[in-house]
């Protein structure tokens, strides 16, 4: 019942992929791993077993443990809603809203959570590895801190940094955290890590050596960089693709200001026969799409705002006169309606606007969030699915008589009378791959037999095996405690 933390010299470095990476190889290695981050920031998020909400790269990692992601691998995740408020969710539960002002003062009384999520994980497991946030570095947020230092030192976990070189700086990265933490906090490292590494690795020696003499850490090795990185389900708006693939179906993805779950998309943007492009603001829907996807979002009042200011609706409206497609997920279904309205100010200031007009339904916002995993029939094609649902609001009307699909029973979604417009609320539906195949087909695309979910496998496979190549694995094992 040991535990290790890999902590960052800042946000993106690569800690999420490490972990994961060292999880699997954990797993390979015949130890029963489980992942844990204390506090995540994400509007990324998967539905877990046990009916709650975790970020999406603590279900990775669970993945790569080979068990059931669970609400303690991720016991304090925030979504935010706007620039300076986010939803806190508590060991899989919604609990408050704050400003972000007001959440330092909520934060000490998280531990408590933190700490149980912990151990319950460390009861059952061999190994628990830890992710960190942001970076220690940040020692105006040190007092009350549950997602870095302040946890190490409440569990009295060993710490390894990661520096990422590829964004220059890496030397002054890892000695200017130490320079910048107190000495207590600094006991906690045990060592380092580079990370994303191009190029010749001997030609950094000099250097590697430099940052273990001036810190007294242990290095761990420097991590090349890995490129099928890219072929898992990324957690970070900062890590969108610009899209992928050269196919002649072409789909164009609306990156929306606080767009959420957005690994919906990545199976189809490994489709062979699809070319995908995600468009970020200012950028105009190609005339040539055949499909335009509109993601799941945060929120959904201030998004349909931001998707006009960029002249969207416009070019929607030209390309279904066109004859396109158009499909809305979970947020990108409400827009799709006749109107929003947030009478509670459940998502920011209440009030109501119109949709876009191309679905018959209306929109209501609601306290409660419908968060449940999902067997579904596709309606169109007959064929089965998996997926998740995670939202507020209630969606209703006309076109809600042709559901996009049927969940137990029950209507799911809406089609408009021509066909051509579909929304519906299931996350996740893409990563099927029959479901996947037969809907492409159903509007007018190629299927290519692409296997992903034994893709995602495969890559977390080859992740450990780099690790275990360029990384001392058995030393950090053995520095877990």
């Amino acid at each position: 019942m040991k535990a290790l933390m890999i902590q960052g010299t800042g946000s993106n470095v690569g800690k999420s992929v490490l972990v994961a990476g060292l999880c699997r190889a954990a797993k390979l290695r015949g130890f029963s791993v489980a992942p844990f981050k204390p506090q995540n920031m994400s509007n990324n998020a998967a539905v877990t077993a046990d009916g709650g909400e975790i970020g999406r790269a603590q279900a990775l990692q669970a993945l790569a443990c080979g068990i059931e992601p669970h609400t303690d691998m991720n016991p304090v995740l925030l979504k935010p809603e706007s620039e300076t408020g986010c939803q806190v969710i508590v060991q899989g539960k919604r609990v408050a809203t704050v400003k972000a002002r007001d959440y330092a003062a909520l934060k000490p009384g998280l531990m408590t959570s933190v700490l149980e999520s912990f151990g319950r994980l460390k009861s059952c497991n061999d190994l628990v590895i830890v992710e960190g946030a942001g970076s220690p570095a940040e020692v105006n947020l040190r007092a009350g801190d549950i997602a870095n230092m302040g946890f190490a030192r409440a569990a009295d976990c060993p710490v390894v940094l990661a520096g990422d070189i590829d964004r220059g700086g890496v030397i002054a990265q890892i000695i200017g955290t130490q320079a910048v933490m107190d000495g207590a906090d600094n006991a906690m490292i045990s060592g380092f890590l580079v990370n994303k590494f191009r190029g010749d690795p001997a030609l950094f020696a000099d250097g590697y050596q430099l940052i273990a003499a001036r810190t007294g850490w242990r290095g761990f090795g420097v991590v090349p960089y890995f490129d099928a990185a890219s072929r898992l389900p990324a957690e970070d708006a900062l890590d969108l693709p610009k899209g992928g693939g050269s196919g002649a179906y072409r789909i164009a993805v609306l990156a929306l200001s606080r767009i959420a779950n957005f690994d919906d998309i990545d199976p189809l943007a490994q489709e062979p026969g699809v070319a995908l492009t995600m468009l970020r603001a200012g950028e105009v829907i190609p005339a040539d799409t055949d499909l335009v996807i509109i993601p799941g979002t945060k929120s959904t009042i201030a998004d349909l705002v931001f998707l006009r200011a960029q002249g969207w609706d416009i070019d929607l409206a030209a390309h279904l006169r066109r004859g396109g497609k158009a499909l809305g997920i979970c947020g990108g279904y409400q827009m799709l309606g006749t109107s929003v309205r947030d009478p509670q100010g459940v998502e920011g200031p209440a009030g109501e606007i119109s949709g876009l007009g191309h679905l018959a339904i209306e929109t209501e916002m609601t306290p409660d969030k419908r968060l449940t995993r999902a067997h579904a029939i596709h309606q169109a094609t007959g064929l089965a699915m998996q997926g998740y649902e995670i939202h507020i609001g209630r969606s209703d009307g006309q076109d809600r008589q042709r559901p996009f699909a049927m969940v137990n029973g029950r209507p799911e979604g809406a089609i408009s009378s021509d066909g051509r417009v579909m929304g519906s609320y299931l996350h996740g539906m893409f990563s099927n791959d029959a479901f996947r195949a037969g809907f492409l087909r159903s509007i007018g695309g190629q299927s290519s037999g692409l296997h992903y979910g034994a893709g995602v496998e495969a890559t977390l496979d080859a992740l450990a095996a780099h690790l275990e190549k360029h990384v001392d694995v058995a030393g950090l094992i053995a520095l877990a405690r």
